[in-house]
C-alpha cells in the first residue's frame, strides 16, 4: 500500500458535504495515467533538455502546488497562462469512485479527515474573534478540472485554492509525486500541503488575498514581495493547525519532521537550483526553504494566528 494508514492518528471513514468527488465523472480514474480527460502538459513547458525539462515542470508543479494557484485572490485562467488548450470536467455533477473500487480510499478518507479537521480550527478561531466564515470545499479529481471561476487545469499544477468560488482542488495521485520527485513523503507532509491551501482560504475571508492583488496591480514592482509574504503566512497558518493537532495528542513521532521536509523541498532557492545551477532571489514568489519552514514553525510553536503577520515582519 503505497499510503500508510497507520501512520498519523486519523479516524477512518470521515464523511464531508464540504468534499466534492469528481473522480469518477467521465470515465475519470484515481490516477494520471488511467482513463478520463487527461489535458496535456505543454511542450514549451517541457524544453529540449529531456531530464531538465521535467525538473522545470517540476517547478510549475511546486511552485502550484504550495503557492495556492492564484492565492491573490484575484484568480488565474491556467489555459491562457499556460497554454493547456481543451475543456475539462467541473464539480457540478460529483461523480465518486464506488468504494470497492477505488484504491484511493485511505489517502481519500485521510485528505478528508484533514480538511475537515484544518476547517473546524479555522471556524473556531473566527467565531471566537466575533467573525462571519465562509466554509471552503475540497474537490477531489482526477487528471484534469474546470474551477468555478479560476479556469481549468490539470494534475500537472498539484494543489491549488481558487478564491473565486472558495474551493481547494486536489489530486490524490500527487502524493505519489511528492515522494518521488519531490523528496517530501509522509502523511504529514500530506496534511501540511491540505493545511497550507486551507491558509489561503483564510486569507480570502480576512480579505488579504483581495489587499495582496490590488497592491499588486497598483504597484508591479512589489508584487514578488507581497506574494513571499502572503505564501509564508500560509505556511504559518499550516502550523497553526499544527499545533492544535499536536495538543489533541494525535502527533506520531515524525510526523513533524515530515511537514518541515515539505516546507523546505518547495523554497524558491531549492527549487531554482534543481532546475538551472542557479538562484535568483529577485524572482522568488514563495520563499526560500529556510523561510518556508521557519514561519510553518512558529505558527506551529505560538499556535497563534496573530504571529503569522507575514506583511508587518521587516525580516522574514
Amino acid at each position: 500500500m503505497w499510503f500508510d494508514p497507520a501512520a498519523m492518528k486519523w479516524k477512518k471513514g470521515t464523511k464531508s458535504r464540504d468534499v466534492i468527488d469528481i473522480r469518477g465523472a467521465s470515465g475519470g480514474s484515481s490516477g494520471r495515467g488511467g482513463g478520463g480527460p487527461q489535458l496535456p502538459i505543454p511542450t514549451g513547458l517541457i524544453g529540449k533538455g529531456g531530464a531538465a525539462g521535467v525538473v522545470i515542470v517540476l517547478i510549475v508543479v511546486a511552485i502550484n502546488v504550495f503557492g495556492g494557484g492564484g492565492g491573490s485572490g484575484g484568480g488565474f485562467d491556467l489555459p491562457g497562462a499556460l497554454g493547456i488548450p481543451g475543456a475539462a470536467p467541473g464539480a457540478e455533477n460529483p461523480q465518486p469512485l464506488p468504494p470497492g473500487e477505488d484504491p484511493q480510499a485511505d489517502l481519500k478518507d485521510f485528505s478528508t479527515y484533514v480538511f475537515e479537521d484544518t476547517q473546524g480550527v479555522w471556524e473556531k478561531s473566527f467565531a471566537a474573534s466575533g467573525d462571519p466564515y465562509d466554509t471552503a470545499k475540497l474537490v477531489l479529481y482526477s487528471g484534469a478540472v474546470q474551477t468555478g471561476g479560476c479556469g481549468s487545469a490539470t494534475s500537472a499544477v498539484g494543489p491549488f485554492y481558487c478564491p473565486a468560488d472558495e474551493r481547494v482542488y486536489l489530486d490524490l495521485s500527487f502524493y505519489e509525486d511528492m515522494k518521488r520527485q519531490l523528496g517530501a513523503s509522509g502523511d504529514f507532509a500530506w496534511a501540511y500541503v491540505i493545511a497550507h491551501e486551507m491558509g489561503h482560504h483564510v486569507q480570502r475571508m480576512t480579505g488579504t488575498s483581495s489587499e495582496v492583488d490590488r497592491l499588486s496591480r497598483s504597484d508591479p514592482g512589489d508584487a514578488n514581495e507581497l506574494s513571499v509574504r502572503q505564501e509564508l503566512q500560509a505556511d504559518c497558518y499550516a502550523g497553526v493547525w499544527a499545533s492544535t493537532v499536536f495538543a489533541e495528542g494525535d502527533l506520531e513521532p515524525g510526523d513533524l519532521d515530515e511537514a518541515f521536509n515539505a516546507a523546505e523541498a518547495v523554497g524558491d532557492d531549492r527549487l531554482q537550483e534543481q532546475a538551472t545551477g542557479k538562484v535568483d532571489p529577485d524572482s522568488f514568489t514563495h520563499g526560500t526553504s529556510e523561510q518556508r519552514r521557519s514561519w510553518f514553525e512558529r505558527g506551529y510553536s505560538s499556535g497563534d494566528p496573530a504571529d503569522c503577520d507575514t506583511f508587518a515582519a521587516e525580516s522574514l
